[in-house]
């Protein structure tokens, strides 16, 4: 089924609205009504919507198939041109702009309003004229009020955004759990299964920005022979297998998997299709959310290319601060509900994302817009209200315990010049010896299973000093509180982790540098008291009070304080000298760096949702420790028991000191001293720093 008649399912209503609301945006072109400076403002706003209409059109006549790599190229620039790079400084999608030229209540609604427009592209790249319609008629409505007023009131202009959210949230929200369960909606399949990917002009048919990382990226993947593509894509497709079989579930039961990935790897992604095709899985493409009622702060998931601005995206995390109140997140959860429950069928037999990340990119540190959205302290409670809410909703519906994941990463062209052989070794990294680390990470779990608590302390200037208290096996024949991580659902292979328990979990953890999702963070330091975090800072900022809003918002997200959900002993130094030897360590994806020393993971802990799954680690021990006192209120309250986060921090080797296992009668068992395995049987990862000496 094509994007003609299932994404778009239009109506001849829509046809006509369609049609009357780009009339009137074109005869407004012509019009002067309104005065400075919202002139320019809507004058701006007018040709980008026609711009996106343009695309539109090109796509239903088919002309955009026709078009050369420049004239897409030209295009594609002409969408975007003003959100991407130095440009966004003075587009009124950046709230500091828009509020300088229109005043501050005024700029961030018309700023909100432009976000929510930018929209377009996607929707008329994907023929959904009804997303369209109703943007352009948004727009038509604010418009008109400035043609009745001079300057109509804020207030007046806050009830139009107001009511377009809670009238249209009927649409929107349902619309996008079909997006994430429906495999008949094939846009994104259909150009990638059907299109010669060795020609990058299919990549503008997608509607997101392209650069030279995803024009880079399938350049060289289409370099590469058909053997290395499936080899590449049976590491994920694998991984995503093996993670059903070690948690014990089913994955006959099962008919879709959601794969995400950047654009750029779509000859991997088709490879992946057939793989999954033939564990007899369907695959649901679907990109990241558009519409502010859908987008979510603590991640967008879908898939997705370079974004034109980093600072565009994180400026815009809080829009919904314009129109959140009790109603709103009451009427949203009802809608959710009512969604799930006309696509639970579909929901039933979902198996759970695979999901494909890249790394690579220049570090973000992003700058504190005074002027963007947000969210009040109310609004913060209710945001975490709502996300309690709706992840236990999701989990009626798709249960923690019948659905799994796999996570695998791939550098872009933006690493630099050494692009090639990183992405050389990404691969070798992404399949190291299963065996060989498996038998080395079950020397460390035995040590550990030891241990009433682990001292975990920092090096030099790092300030480190945790003691993480430790679930003891009952029957240490039988069971353990650790599990053995061997690249299935979380690849690379390289790690050993538990859920530590809360009480007794006392301390600092720090780190000179270090980026959360897609954030970079100075000095970021948590004191711990009894597993939960109790203070927080950092030095991103001159402002001690704007550092900790910073933690607040993009760590805790909004939460008061969050457990320690995980602790873990990295692994795979092979991944950590290959970061040193290129000097990325600062661009790894947490997917890589996690696995780069000790981690630990603020939120929830890795097995929620699914804590009571029966799980066994490849000596045929049972895992033991998937709670904490946190996930245990599940049985009494489960509002208090999950964050909907998990968020994990790691101290890199050379950062660290040493890792010691003490037992209850205190005596105690190195793993790790001035930063080098010293356990023995764990020797073997020392060599990785040994070949880099000999280098040196």
């Amino acid at each position: 089924m094509g994007v003609e008649t299932d994404c778009m399912e239009e109506t001849e209503e829509i046809q006509e609205r369609y049609g009357l609301a780009s009339e009137r945006i074109r005869a407004m072109k012509e019009e002067t009504a309104v005065s400075a400076p919202f002139y320019e403002y809507f004058q701006r706003t007018a040709d980008f919507i026609l711009e996106a209409q343009r695309l539109a059109e090109d796509v239903r006549q088919g002309r955009q198939k026709e078009m050369t790599l420049a004239e897409l190229q030209a295009q594609n620039q002409r969408l975007y041109a003003d959100v991407a790079g130095d440009a966004y400084e003075e587009s009124f999608a950046n709230p500091a702009f828009a509020v300088r030229m229109l005043g501050n209540e005024y700029g961030q609604m018309l700023s909100f309003l432009y976000t929510e427009i930018r929209g377009m592209t996607a929707w008329a790249a994907e023929q959904r004229y009804e997303d369209m319609t109703i943007a352009s008629e948004l727009f038509l409505e604010v418009y008109n009020a400035f043609e009745v007023e001079e300057i109509p009131s804020a207030k007046s202009l806050r009830q139009i955004i107001y009511w377009y959210i809670s009238d249209y949230c009927e649409i929107f929200i349902p619309q996008r759990v079909r997006e994430q369960l429906d495999p008949s909606l094939t846009f994104a399949k259909d150009i990638i299964c059907g299109s010669d990917l060795s020609d990058p002009r299919y990549l503008y048919r997608f509607g997101e920005y392209i650069t030279e990382n995803e024009l880079g990226t399938s350049r060289f993947l289409a370099e590469l022979p058909q053997r290395e593509i499936e080899a590449m894509a049976s590491t994920f497709t694998e991984g995503y297998r093996i993670g059903f079989v070690n948690a014990g579930i089913d994955l006959s039961k099962k008919k879709t998997v959601n794969i995400r990935w950047s654009l750029g790897f779509e000859r991997v992604v088709r490879e992946a299709i057939a793989q999954f095709e033939r564990m007899g899985l369907q695959s649901i493409l679907y990109r990241e959310a558009r519409h502010s009622l859908n987008r979510r702060p603590q991640g967008n998931p879908g898939y997705g290319s370079t974004p034109p601005s980093k600072q565009f995206v994180f400026d815009h995390k809080e829009d919904s601060a314009l129109w959140m109140d009790k109603n709103l997140v009451e009427r949203r959860l009802s809608v959710l509900h009512g969604a799930y429950e006309q696509y639970k069928e579909l929901a039933a037999v979902h198996a759970g994302p695979a999901v494909m990340e890249i790394f690579g990119e220049k570090p973000f540190l992003p700058e504190n817009c005074k002027e963007a959205l947000k969210l009040d302290e109310k609004q913060r409670e209710l945001s975490v209200f709502y996300n309690s809410e709706a992840g236990q909703l999701v989990n009626r519906y798709i249960p923690g315990d019948e659905r799994s994941f796999t996570i695998i990463a791939w550098p872009i062209p933006e690493i630099g010049e050494n692009f090639r052989e990183i992405f050389a070794e990404t691969v070798k990294i992404n399949n190291l010896d299963y065996h060989l680390y498996q038998g080395i990470q079950q020397k460390l779990i035995d040590a550990l299973d030891q241990g009433e608590y682990v001292q975990i302390l920092g090096a030099g200037s790092n300030r480190t000093d945790m003691r993480v208290q430790l679930w003891q096996p009952e029957d240490p024949e039988k069971e353990t509180s650790f599990e053995n991580c061997v690249a299935d659902v979380n690849i690379p292979v390289g790690e050993v982790f538990t859920s530590p328990r809360l009480t007794g979990t006392n301390g600092t953890l720090h780190v000179s540098e270090v980026y959360l999702n897609d954030l970079k963070y100075l000095d970021l330091e948590l004191t711990f008291r009894d597993g939960k975090i109790e203070d927080f800072s950092c030095r991103n900022f001159d402002d001690p009070e704007e550092n900790r809003k910073f933690i607040k918002n993009n760590v805790l997200f909004n939460h008061d304080t969050l457990p320690l959900g995980e602790f873990a002993v990295g692994t795979n130094t092979t991944a950590y000298m290959m970061a040193k030897k290129y000097d990325i360590g600062s661009k790894l994806p947490i997917l890589i760096a996690e696995k780069m020393g000790p981690h630990f993971a603020v939120g929830d802990t890795c097995y929620s949702w699914s804590e009571d799954s029966i799980t066994y680690n490849p000596d045929g021990k049972k895992i033991t420790a998937k709670d904490n006192e946190c996930s245990l209120l599940r049985k009494t309250d489960i509002s208090k028991a999950y964050f909907n986060c998990h968020t994990d921090i790691t101290i890199p080797y050379d950062e660290l000191d040493s890792i010691t296992v003490v037992r209850p009668d205190g005596s105690r068992i190195p793993l790790i001293e001035k930063g080098r395995f010293v356990l023995p049987g764990t020797e073997e990862l020392n060599r990785p720093f040994e070949k880099d000496a000999d280098v040196g």
